[in-house]
């Protein structure tokens, strides 16, 4: 299993005026193109995948770069005032501060969402495309498809009137708070309604007992990417955080499949 990592955060200055904050990076340094990690929703950049990667990075003597995004882990700023906007914002940051090589994009549950507008935005402003993505159970518009739609009207009303729904979480004692501006936010940046070209190798790992992000969710991803190297791994018995040993061991794998370098080993 991977060890934690102590090692301090350096800050990268994101944003101005109000909404100026500090982000949290741990950078490794390496060789060839680095990896960019982005986490899920709520996660932060120590979590079990990430260091499973971390010590990767540290045994092929590669670059991994780690940042926990606006209200998260580390980082300053309100978790409840953020949005898929903040977010990206700070990934875009981190990757053209830490990472302007070809990265390779590897993203999680929301990270994944993150990691594909990150590519997009790089598209946009002629910059090369990334090396690779690797996404684990892509949450691409799950601010729509997978809350808003899925809410009950008693749970619309209350975020409508209130501005917030306090919701339940399996992964913390404390409710997160859904904003209706993080709902209206993330249409701005839906993907799955057309065709997405990342110009890149994609992987995708999803488990099929996945309670937050259905492996049907999946298929709708691949079904707007090229097909043309593009891999989906379905996991029968893989939850939502595919973070067991095999789990990691898929992780990696995908990771060195696509890797500039392929004399890398995963071992």
């Amino acid at each position: 299993m991977p060890q934690p990592n102590d090692e301090a955060p350096t800050f990268l200055d994101v944003g101005s005026g109000d909404a100026a904050r500090r982000i949290a990076v741990l950078h490794r340094p390496g060789e060839g193109p680095p990896m960019v990690w982005l986490g899920g929703f709520r996660s932060d950049m120590r979590a079990t995948k990430a260091e499973a990667l971390d010590g990767w990075a540290r045994r092929t003597g590669r670059a991994l770069v780690r940042f926990d995004y606006t209200g998260h882990g580390e980082s300053e700023g309100d978790f409840a005032s953020s949005t898929i906007s903040t977010w990206v914002e700070d990934a875009v940051a981190v990757i053209f501060a830490c990472a302007p090589q070809r990265p390779l994009l590897i993203g999680s549950s929301m990270g994944g969402w993150i990691a594909c507008l990150a590519a997009r935005e790089r598209a946009a402003r002629g910059e090369d495309a990334p090396s690779g993505l690797v996404l684990i159970a892509p949450a691409l518009d799950f601010t729509e498809d997978l809350m808003w739609k899925r809410f009950t009207p008693e749970i619309r009303a209350t975020i409508e009137r209130d501005g917030f729904w306090a919701r339940p979480s399996a992964y913390d004692p404390v409710p997160v708070p859904i904003t209706r501006a993080l709902i209206e936010d993330g249409r701005r940046h839906a993907m799955l309604g057309g065709e997405f070209d990342p110009g890149c190798p994609v992987r995708i790992l999803q488990g099929m007992d996945d309670p937050d992000v259905p492996w049907s969710h999946a298929l709708r991803i691949v079904e707007r990417l090229p097909r043309a190297d593009t891999v989906l791994t379905l996991v029968a018995d893989g939850d939502h955080r595919l973070s067991r040993p095999q789990d990691l061991a898929r992780l990696l794998a995908a990771v060195t499949e696509i890797y500039p370098n392929k004399e890398i080993s995963a071992d």
